[in-house]
């Protein structure tokens, strides 16, 4: 875990920004493609509070998440989180992860970028 991670992206909702509930899901879906599609893919995404929706059943994004998964990126869920909103069997990308491994991430990061 020495390891330096370059980007590490944390997503706090489902939605990118506030206002319309709508735009909000449009702009995180476009957000979460466009990472697909740049040239330096982040390291690691991590998947807190509402964010966890994006990695369940029925999310819009999952195969975009997917398709980084396969090319190295680290994709984790809040474990209290999927708990606390009832997602823990909904998990369709990536692992469950706690706070402490969070936490470790964060400080090995040359970059993190918070979005929701």
């Amino acid at each position: 875990m020495n390891e330096k991670k370059k980007i590490a992206i944390l997503v706090t909702a489902d939605t990118f920004g506030s206002g319309s509930e709508e735009l909000g899901q449009n702009l995180m879906k476009s957000y979460i493609y466009s990472l697909t599609e740049a040239e330096e893919k982040p390291s690691v995404i991590m998947f807190l509070n509402r964010g966890v929706y994006l990695t369940t059943t029925g999310s819009p994004v999952l195969e975009s998440l997917k398709q980084l998964e396969q090319v190295g990126t680290e994709i984790l869920s809040c474990g209290a989180c999927l708990n606390f909103y009832k997602l823990e069997e909904a998990l369709e990308v990536g692992e469950v992860t706690n706070m402490y491994y969070n936490v470790e991430l964060m400080h090995s990061a040359e970059r993190i970028i918070t979005v929701g």
